[in-house]
């Protein structure tokens, strides 16, 4: 998110409150000339998951929570922009858990244990049913082809697939 813009606006309230005494509200602009607006109105999923990550980021020092999610923290990322929110995702991982679900074969590469997550649907019973299932190494390689818009069998995609595990 380069060029975005973040703004933490505090609010003296009268009296205390269940939350404090004070209101205080992000303020994002997600890109050079947008309007600053209330993180929680203007922001997509994605860049929700980004703001998360920095401010997450910030704060490995300091007890926080043991377990964080990411969904799509890439949203509109690719190339070596990718890469650096994978090792940023492997860094906070070092002081708790992350759960992150990716689209990008340059952050699945940089975690340390993998699923797949398949949902399938039963349109006659009404019912929808997501499947995890732990990824070994063979079947890691045959994701990360996936990912990257190939077949297991097409061997640059494979080296490609191997050369990002290797990497990381």
């Amino acid at each position: 998110m380069d060029d975005a813009g973040f703004e933490v606006h505090v609010t003296p309230r009268d009296g205390f409150t269940a939350t404090g005494k004070d209101a205080v509200e992000f303020v994002l602009a997600p890109n050079p000339g947008a309007a600053p607006g209330p993180l929680r109105e203007i922001a997509s999923g994605g860049e929700l998951s980004r703001v998360m990550l920095a401010l997450m980021t910030a704060a490995t020092g300091a007890e926080g929570a043991p377990t964080v999610v990411f969904d799509e923290v890439d949203a509109g990322l690719g190339g070596a922009t990718a890469r650096v929110v994978g090792e940023k995702l492997r860094a906070l991982a070092g002081a708790r858990q992350v759960l992150c679900i990716t689209h990008l074969p340059q952050v699945a590469s940089l975690g340390a244990r993998h699923f797949s997550v398949v949902k399938s649907t039963d349109s006659a019973a009404g019912k929808a049913e997501a499947t995890v299932r732990r990824l070994e190494r063979r079947e890691l390689v045959a994701e990360l082809c996936r990912m990257l818009g190939a077949d297991s069998g097409d061997l640059a995609a494979r080296r490609h697939a191997e050369t990002l595990l290797e990497a990381a």
